[in-house]
């Protein structure tokens, strides 16, 4: 199996998919372009893609949809190309789980270092358990439903969570018992926007705490590892 990075462009002009594919393809990746859903679909189904450079702004599915498509089966890197003018779509798309985002104009030098940038952080993430065949994580005395974002506890009362704490706690439950960077939970919960986010992790680990711990000033299930990030320590299991 060739090691080399594939990436697939797509978007609906065909001079930028031939100016981006030409470019990558001089800096040593594999490159597949795809004029819109369809044919990002096949190209998806039919090749092993390690990262996908997405237009939002194309005819018939556009790139939010697509890129909440490509969500729903796995989790290859998306890097989203937006216009000056789209700042909604733009937060749209990384809270739907696009990892970065560039906006037209832009120059390839800098496409290039973000896909960079994305495949690195992306290698250096821990492997992903198989989801289970019922979306239900119990915990402690907590029952996580992730079909209904519900967090419910014994006696079925439900904890509402935010967006932002639901896929923060998705992701230690994902990952018990490993220690995840501030890179690494904002790569599995929202990709990276710009490093000024690189905090918010630590703002959204104390609401977290304050709603599954018992004590949040001295947590036992969110632990703080300090210099390298946090680890969830409690058993997991999935119904």
């Amino acid at each position: 199996m060739d090691p080399t990075p594939h990436i697939l462009v797509v978007d609906d002009h065909e001079d930028i998919r031939s100016l981006l594919a030409k470019y990558l393809r001089k800096h040593g990746y594999r490159v597949t372009t795809a004029d819109g859903g369809m044919a990002m679909k096949r190209a998806v189904q039919d090749s092993a893609i390690d990262l996908v450079v997405l237009d939002i702004m194309m005819p018939g599915e556009d790139g939010l949809s697509l890129c909440r498509w490509l969500r729903a089966g796995d989790q290859t890197p998306v890097i989203m190309l937006t216009a000056m003018s789209e700042e909604t779509d733009r937060v749209i798309g990384l809270e739907i789980g696009a990892d970065d985002y560039l906006t037209k104009p832009f120059n390839p030098r800098e496409l290039l270092a973000r896909i960079k940038a994305v495949l690195r952080r992306s290698n250096s993430l821990p492997p992903q358990r198989e989801k289970p065949a019922e979306n239900r994580l119990s915990f402690e005395h907590w029952h996580l439903n992730i079909d209904q974002r519900e967090l419910i506890d014994e006696a079925q009362v439900a904890t509402p969570l935010s967006t932002a704490e639901f896929s923060l706690l998705l992701a230690f439950l994902n990952h018990p018992n490993r220690v995840l960077t501030r890179d690494q939970l904002l790569d599995l919960t929202q990709g990276r926007e710009a490093k000024v986010f690189d905090r918010s992790i630590d703002n959204q680990v104390s609401r977290l705490r304050k709603k599954i711990e018992t004590d949040p000033k001295a947590p036992r299930l969110i632990k703080t590892v300090w210099g390298g990030g946090y680890s969830f320590t409690a058993d997991v299991k999935r119904s």
